[in-house]
């Protein structure tokens, strides 16, 4: 797959600042888009180690995980971020959790 200039963009930003979550995020969604879910899988991951409290970041994980078969890990995912979005207090990213959960389990 090729990088695109967006792609590119978002990575010089993050050389300025690599612990920019949503930065991090938008680089995982390019790639989503791209339709490379195994580097978006891995970004993601990456983002949720370094900052667990980017709740956007569990539910796309579960979706990418899920896109790729990986249905056990998909859940621990969705597991870890409806405790998240429930201390953020981010009552829509909980109930999109919740239903994937549900519809995966």
């Amino acid at each position: 797959m090729a990088r695109t200039p967006r792609m590119a963009q978002i990575e010089a930003l993050l050389a300025d600042d690599p612990n920019d979550a949503f930065l991090r995020y938008g680089l995982a969604m390019e790639y989503v888009s791209a339709g490379d879910d195994e580097t978006a899988a891995r970004l993601l991951h990456d983002l949720i180690a370094a900052n667990g409290t980017y709740v956007p970041a569990f539910l796309m994980a579960g979706q990418t995980l899920n896109r790729l078969g990986r249905a056990t890990e998909a859940c621990g995912v969705l597991k870890r971020g409806i405790e998240a979005a429930r201390r953020a207090g981010d009552h829509h990213a909980l109930g999109e959790m919740e239903g994937l959960l549900t519809s995966i389990e």
